[in-house]
């Protein structure tokens, strides 16, 4: 199985995603993370106010923080091997270093009753009843 483990700045919690300023990066990349997770991959966060031990142990981490100090965090590790430092990566980023395809989203087209109904001219909006469907709002 996969490993995926970041060592985190400092934050105000686990993702740092809380708090009245969210940075729309965190949210994105714990959105990521979880999505690593549900295709399969174990996923680990380290934050460093939190378990400061864990990076003073690891020797790949330690040497970003020694040669970077904390501007070199985040650190990723896939398997125990350094992928990324300095910035929270993309999806495509994650997935291509843990094995994961990525899937495009697929686009959906919401009709005017929330379906892919077309409008149909002759029975009103979708299929119902012209008059109906008028005072409802629908078309």
């Amino acid at each position: 199985m996969t490993t995926l483990t970041v060592y985190d700045p400092a934050m105000c919690c686990a993702t740092g995603i809380c708090g009245a300023d969210v940075d729309q990066r965190l949210v994105d990349f714990a959105a990521d993370l979880d999505w690593l997770k549900s295709e399969g991959i174990e996923v680990k966060r380290i934050n460093i106010s939190n378990e400061p031990m864990e990076f003073a142990t690891n020797p790949k981490v330690k040497a970003v923080l020694d040669s970077d100090g904390v501007e070199g965090l985040p650190v990723i590790l896939i398997n125990g091997d350094v992928n990324s430092q300095g910035r929270f990566p993309n999806r495509a980023e994650l997935a291509g270093w843990a094995g994961v395809a990525l899937k495009e989203p697929e686009a959906k087209s919401v009709g005017c009753c929330g379906s892919n109904d077309e409008p149909k001219a002759d029975t009103g909006c979708c299929g119902g009843d012209a008059k109906s469907e008028a005072s409802s709002g629908c078309c």
